[in-house]
């Protein structure tokens, strides 16, 4: 591995990169993580596959100060494509479908599923084993549903996506894992 990143194996397992991922130089990744194309790991984000797997898809980006981690022989974290875990939001044993938004300083527990098109609020805390139905806002804690994601709403996933693969070409080609 590239000295210039802080990517570790755990037990000989170490991360595996799709094509065109960008990883800032204080981001860490560890252990038995597979993340797909143009994905996206940013300042002090922290993606520990340490004590059991965590798979991605294409076009994620891990925000600033995000953590993704699982459970020990429990819950595995699955990520579904064009996926936004924004700043200081923590992602734990869950599984989260495509083209979702994960906001701010939220927390999405063990056993917890995502569905497709859903919004995770800013601060939302998402209880262990909480079903989120595709295509609603959950917000509050513990989150509840609020609304449904509107017509008007729809783009804010692939653009997210889509910006986040356009950030991480501004930066030093140095900082490229793949």
């Amino acid at each position: 591995m590239n000295k210039n990143f802080n990517i570790y194996p755990v037990k000989g397992i170490n991360p595996v990169f799709g094509k065109n991922c960008m990883m800032t130089p204080s981001a860490t990744l560890v252990g038995d993580v597979l993340c797909g194309d143009d994905c996206s790991f940013w300042f002090n984000a922290v993606v520990r596959g340490d004590v059991n797997s965590i798979r991605m898809g294409d076009r994620c980006n891990i925000q600033d100060n995000a953590v993704i981690h699982c459970t020990y022989q429990d819950s595995k974290t699955i990520i579904g494509n064009d996926v936004s875990i924004a700043h200081n939001a923590v992602v734990h044993g869950c599984k989260i479908a495509d083209k979702v938004l994960i906001g701010m300083g939220a927390i999405v527990m063990d056993h917890a599923e995502i569905g497709e098109g859903a919004i995770i609020a800013a601060g939302a805390v998402v209880l262990a084993g909480t079903k989120v139905p595709a295509g609603t806002i959950y917000a509050g804690a513990p989150a509840k549903e609020v609304k449904k994601v509107g017509e008007n709403m729809q783009d804010v996933f692939l653009r997210t996506s889509n910006n986040y693969v356009k950030y991480a070409r501004w930066f030093d080609e140095s900082w490229m894992v793949s």
